[in-house]
């Protein structure tokens, strides 16, 4: 159980990290006078995103590729299925057309764009430089049409921005804030990258597999939680917003940052399966928000299903490796 509570302090140490490294930051960007979709952009996109980006940089220099790789596609897939199913299905998601028409695109290309280079077997630091510019440019784009014409989203940025940034206190208190959370994120990190790996050893699994599942749900907890309370104040809109939000930060800003930090060899188990369901993932929340722009709960029930699917067949996978279900559940 050791290495149970080793994951458990982990997450939680994640959590609570990545909330304190976000509402320091951003209370200090917004005391030196940064606009707030500015922060919602750069400071709330990226924190919220921390403790991912913190979980592959440590297992790709511990050596973890699988936990790396399978912690951004584990938590791209939980984001569209099982995130945005759960929410549809609590309320159907009212989709703004010129928002997603902006992003949804965007998200799909850079989806296709990660397929190909898994499929090239390695993550080389020139495919970190060019994701991580293309997420510059994202932000820069979405900046300069925001200022131009607002939309929705833009407004939901703010809004999440404004509630970050709403500590009292000195500039240096909050940036005192900021350096905790990087810390204590940091440590959490380690303490579930190294729970992640003796659990992924202990069980005779990969370590992908592990990554794909506990690491990525629960990297992805917070997002669900967000999620959960918007679709019960039929806000859903925001969970749509969240979601796509995060596949891009997850997919060009911790993947590219960890490739640049050091290159990833992707895990041949990845490229079997897993990439497609993400690729089928990304496709069908796409379809199902274009089509009369509104995701109904039968669409969310439709992702639902899709995600316990996925997740029995990687339970099944681990039992191709000779452990059966008590010993994957640790019992």
């Amino acid at each position: 159980m050791t290495v149970w509570i080793s994951i458990g302090l982990g997450l939680a140490l994640l959590v609570i990290g990545g909330e304190v490294l976000v509402r320091g930051a951003s209370t200090a960007a917004r005391k030196l006078g940064v606009s707030p979709l500015v922060i919602g952009l750069t400071l709330v996109g990226f924190g919220t995103s921390t403790p991912e980006l913190v979980i592959s940089l440590q297992a790709a220099l511990a050596g973890a590729p699988g936990i790396a790789v399978g912690n951004v596609i584990g938590s791209n897939i939980s984001n569209a299925l099982l995130i945005l199913g759960l929410t549809a299905l609590i309320a159907p998601v009212a989709v703004d057309r010129r928002a997603f028409l902006r992003d949804g695109p965007f998200l799909a290309l850079v989806t296709a764009g990660a397929v190909w280079a898994f499929l090239q077997g390695d993550l080389t630091r020139l495919m970190g430089a060019v994701a991580v510019a293309l997420l510059a440019v994202y932000m820069l784009t979405v900046w300069l049409l925001e200022r131009r014409r607002p939309d929705p989203e833009g407004e939901r940025m703010e809004d999440v921005a404004d509630l970050k940034s709403g500590w009292r206190g000195s500039l240096w208190l909050a940036l005192t804030l900021a350096t905790v959370g990087i810390g204590v994120t940091i440590a959490g990190a380690n303490f579930l990258v190294d729970g992640a790996v003796s659990l992924a050893r202990s069980m005779g699994v990969s370590d992908t597999i592990v990554g794909l599942t506990i690491v990525a749900i629960g990297t992805s907890a917070p997002e669900l939680a967000t999620s959960i309370i918007a679709a019960l104040r039929r806000q859903g809109d925001v969970a749509l917003g969240n979601v796509i939000g995060s596949n891009l930060y997850n997919l060009l800003g911790i993947l590219g940052i960890t490739a640049l930090v050091k290159p990833i060899p992707v895990p041949p188990e990845v490229l079997a399966v897993d990439i497609w369901v993400l690729a089928g993932a990304t496709a069908a929340m796409i379809l199902f928000a274009l089509r009369g722009l509104r995701i109904k709960r039968l669409d969310g029930l439709i992702l639902l299903i899709a995600y316990f699917g996925y997740m029995a067949w990687l339970i099944w996978q681990a039992g191709v490796f000779g452990q059966d279900l008590s010993r994957l559940i640790g019992l």
